[in-house]
């Protein structure tokens, strides 16, 4: 069966195209300015620095040099990159997933699947597994800390750090799903192809989290906290009752679109803000030698704004990343309030593919932080 090109998927190809030649071609005429001040700095620059274990990258016009100092890092020229997450990059990755959620659309209506909010369901172990792939590599960081050999070295780890670790797990997830429908249409194992989806995905997480708890029970540098993923799930859970009881009594126009799948939502993001709050505020006191540290900047402007805001004799007792929480709710209904029933009913798979999207910024680091707590890494 033939499938021929639509106008819509050669415009986002043409639009692709573009932007790529642009960023290859720009890269090799102008290599400092194009690759080095935008391209290495922003995003490549972050992910080598992490992967090193090092407190910044320093172009040096194309030598790059990784140093291990903060106040090396502040004296070297620019461009430096830190690893984490900047504004710039941030939004570069936001523009990519867009870009990328149409042409999976494109892909999906080809392939005939991912109307349905089984669909959802089915993905929702490979949002956890992103998670937890990540927290595989800050497990890495710490057997470097501990001046141990890494059991990931440079630069296979990189496959497992941002922004590379989102192309790794939509090429497992693809993989995953094409392995199902083939089961799914040409034998006759199953009926459907989101059971075996699901049952891949599951598989995967519960391969990589059984390796944390191996390391945790077989070395010093990770070790085991379950409080911390218990505490989250419960608090979550609460929120997302208290939340989505509340939406649904009083804005039915943020909770008719998505129905029972709207309450995954919130619980993922509820997840996100939850394991903040406790992480940067109270892990000391449920076990950990020292609170963690933000890794966005959102997260980051919302600590230094509370602390700058309420007086230390208050933030003493309340902590300093709670409204990340409420900004998490609040973001989250505001986003769900699109999500209506004539998207739904005009373009399924694109509803379906879009509220993978939301899960996903919210779980995918909010499972990170969960488990980074969770193994104190």
């Amino acid at each position: 069966m033939s499938f021929p090109e639509t106008d819509r998927e050669r415009a986002w190809a043409a639009v692709v195209g573009v932007v790529l030649l642009a960023l290859v071609g720009g890269s090799l005429l102008f290599r400092d300015a194009v690759y080095g001040g935008f391209v290495w700095h922003y995003f490549w620059g972050p992910v080598a620095a992490d992967a090193n274990g090092a407190q910044c990258a320093v172009w040096n016009g194309g030598n790059v040099e990784f140093l291990y100092n903060s106040a090396a890092c502040r004296a070297a020229s620019e461009p430096v990159a830190h690893p984490g997450y900047t504004l710039v990059s941030e939004v570069g990755y936001a523009v990519t997933l867009l870009a990328s959620l149409i042409g999976v659309t494109f892909l999906l209506d080809r392939l005939r699947v991912g109307e349905r909010m089984d669909f959802l369901y089915a993905l929702f172990p490979f949002v956890l597994l992103g998670g937890a792939l990540r927290v595989v590599e800050d497990a890495n960081d710490a057997a470097v800390a501990a001046d141990l050999e890494p059991f990931l070295a440079f630069p296979v780890n990189t496959l497992i750090i941002s922004p590379i670790i989102y192309f790794v797990m939509f090429a497992i997830a693809l993989a995953a799903l094409v392995v199902s429908v083939y089961l799914a249409r040409r034998t006759d194992v199953t009926d459907g192809y989101h059971r075996p989806l699901a049952a891949i995905g599951t598989l995967l997480l519960t391969a990589t989290v059984g390796y944390l708890l191996f390391l945790s029970a077989t070395t010093d540098y990770v070790s085991l906290h379950p409080q911390f993923t218990l505490l989250t799930v419960f608090f979550a859970t609460v929120v997302t009752a208290i939340v989505w009881y509340a939406a649904r009594h009083s804005l039915p126009s943020v909770t008719s679109g998505t129905e029972r799948a709207g309450a995954l939502v919130v619980w993922a993001h509820a997840v996100d803000g939850v394991a903040n709050v406790i992480g940067l505020d109270w892990a000391r006191e449920l076990g950990l030698a020292n609170d963690l540290i933000p890794k966005h900047p959102v997260n980051a402007a919302v600590v230094d704004f509370t602390s700058s805001t309420l007086p230390a004799n208050i933030t003493h007792y309340t902590g300093t990343a709670w409204p990340f929480l409420l900004l998490k709710i609040a973001a989250v209904l505001f986003v769900l309030s699109l999500f209506d029933a004539g998207l739904r009913d005009d373009a399924p798979r694109y509803f379906v593919l879009m509220l993978v999207a939301v899960v996903a910024v919210g779980l995918g680091p909010g499972t990170r932080d969960m488990l980074r707590a969770t193994f104190g890494v």
